[in-house]
């Protein structure tokens, strides 16, 4: 029996590469029979193709990927982390800048939550940076409603368990109090649905203000709210290993108003 590899790569990885969708986007495209090879339409990721292959994706014929790219973005209350919203909510895709490449985000900040979110253009660098293996550090500054000590957080720092879900130790400190309000630095490495809220809540603590200061080596900075900066070769290259562009070009204002910057289906 043979152990030779099929040639080629799989199809899902190839259409995340050129940013048309995540992975997991890309097999669900699939299943629904909106991609053809070589004018067949497939229904299965588990099919290796070349760049001798023709893939096309809602009509849309797939391109040769451009090197992958990482920006990050401050992203300000009241935006969606998603490409639509069923209920009409501002997006994120809505605000960015007219001339940044078809992007998707690392992860997702809810809609109250704002500070420092990755955006990439490749499928499989957006799905490496969020695979839970990676464990990188995300810090973040929360401010709370009550009056908690430093020993509040000590269920936390062990680990706590919120409707049977069982969330990673934190990393806890207690800044100040001002008011009826507290500030803390929180750190972590997984990323579950609102877990900081959530456990906030399991305290008695109400967060009323949560913004993400750092995910791994990247940091926000003085980065204002709205703006996007692309993150330089040299740290690509430092960082992740990446081959990149040699030089990021400067993103001009938005103009408003403007066309929506969703990624095509």
């Amino acid at each position: 029996m043979s152990t030779t590899s099929p040639e080629g790569e799989r199809i899902a990885k190839v259409i995340a590469r050129a940013g048309l969708a995540s992975r997991r986007e890309a097999e669900r495209l699939i299943e629904a029979g909106r991609v053809t090879v070589n004018g067949a339409r497939i229904t299965s990721p588990a099919l290796n193709v070349t760049a001798a292959d023709r893939i096309v994706v809602d009509g849309r014929a797939v391109e040769a990927p451009e090197p992958a790219r990482l920006w990050l973005y401050h992203k300000p209350r009241g935006l969606v982390t998603t490409t639509r919203d069923e209920k009409g909510r501002p997006t994120i895709y809505d605000a960015l800048p007219a001339d940044l490449p078809r992007v998707m985000s690392v992860g997702r900040l809810d809609l109250n939550s704002e500070g420092l979110l990755l955006l990439t253009n490749d499928g499989e660098l957006k799905r490496r940076l969020e695979l839970p293996s990676t464990g990188w550090l995300r810090r973040y500054r929360v401010r709370m409603n009550g009056m908690p000590s430093d020993a509040t957080f000590d269920p936390l720092r062990k680990g706590l368990t919120v409707e049977g879900e069982r969330f990673q130790p934190m990393t806890v400190t207690l800044d100040r109090q001002k008011g009826a309000n507290a500030w803390a630095t929180v750190s972590l490495r997984e990323g579950r649905n609102r877990e900081i809220r959530r456990a906030m809540e399991a305290l008695g603590l109400t967060v009323n203000r949560l913004i993400r200061l750092s995910y791994g080596p990247f940091q926000l900075g003085k980065l204002a709210p709205g703006a996007v900066e692309e993150v330089r070769p040299r740290v690509l290259r430092d960082q992740l290993g990446l081959d990149a562009p040699d030089a990021p070009a400067p993103l001009k204002p938005k103009p408003k108003p403007r066309r929506s910057r969703r990624p095509r289906p």
